[in-house]
């Protein structure tokens, strides 16, 4: 056993209410109330992607909050409103409106996904802006950011600067629908698991899945993974990291296995 410390690593899907998930995932015995109660317990993270359309209120979060294990972990995917704009530079108000928001989530509240749209090019004035209004804390709970890029033009160094200046999570989306670059630039690691299978079912097969545990745990212990693609030579101070996995996209009826076999891997 080694001795050097580690992030955590958890992994999930997006959301828990999905009519399929009812074949394919949830007991008969579990009725949709205690759809999320179950899912909590068999995968460790869950990204909500619900509040990308509509903000919860607060009680809403805590009530699931309060659903989870100690040591459940929600991210967000946030709000259309601050991110699928013409002009980034003027989602102040949006930004601050999610992040008070979803703090009641806290502490259980594991990151925020700022997802731009496809169309998005990068703009480097514009991104710095954009990322100086991400807040640090709201409502004394810190706040940890990813932002998830979607147009080929991110993948350059100037871009890379001024994300890893800013302690900002670039979301790896393992596709080949979108960019896909697994460059670290802050403290934490997002990825975003988009290959899933209705022919396999674990949506990935297994020594997939056990190939994606090998990188989660290089990630966690401060490494790189070296097989998956980056746009800079640039290596990151190693340092413990948590990692967020979900499995997102393709086909979701199977993601729900596709977490559950990947934390069962990562667990030992």
């Amino acid at each position: 056993m080694s001795n050097h410390r580690t992030g955590a690593i958890r992994t999930g899907m997006g959301g828990w209410s999905y009519e399929p998930w009812r074949e394919t995932f949830y007991p008969a015995d579990v009725p949709q109330r205690l759809e999320l109660q179950y899912a909590s317990r068999q995968v460790t993270a869950i990204e909500i992607n619900s509040t990308f359309y509509r903000l919860q209120k607060p009680e809403i979060f805590a009530g699931w909050r309060e659903q989870t294990p100690e040591h459940f972990m929600f991210t967000t995917k946030a709000s259309r409103g601050a991110t699928y704009r013409s002009n980034l530079t003027e989602a102040g108000d949006s930004v601050q409106r999610f992040a008070q928001g979803v703090a009641a989530l806290a502490p259980k509240l594991g990151a925020i996904n700022w997802q731009l749209p496809p169309t998005k090019k990068f703009d480097a004035a514009e991104i710095d802006a954009f990322l100086k209004l991400l807040p640090p804390e709201a409502k004394g709970v810190r706040l940890r950011h990813a932002l998830e890029v979607r147009h080929a033009s991110f993948k350059t160094e100037a871009f890379l600067d001024l994300v890893r200046a800013a302690n900002v999570a670039v979301v790896f989306a393992d596709t080949d629908k979108y960019p896909s670059f697994a460059d670290v630039t802050a403290d934490f690691i997002y990825g975003r698991l988009m290959r899933t299978v209705s022919s396999e079912p674990t949506g990935y097969a297994k020594p997939a899945l056990d190939s994606w545990a090998q990188r989660a745990h290089a990630w966690s212990r401060g490494d790189e993974p070296a097989d998956l693609p980056k746009v800079s030579p640039h290596r990151p101070a190693p340092q413990p990291r948590d990692v967020f996995l979900f499995f997102i996209s393709g086909a979701k009826e199977r993601a729900p296995l596709a977490a559950n076999y990947l934390a069962s891997q990562v667990a030992t």
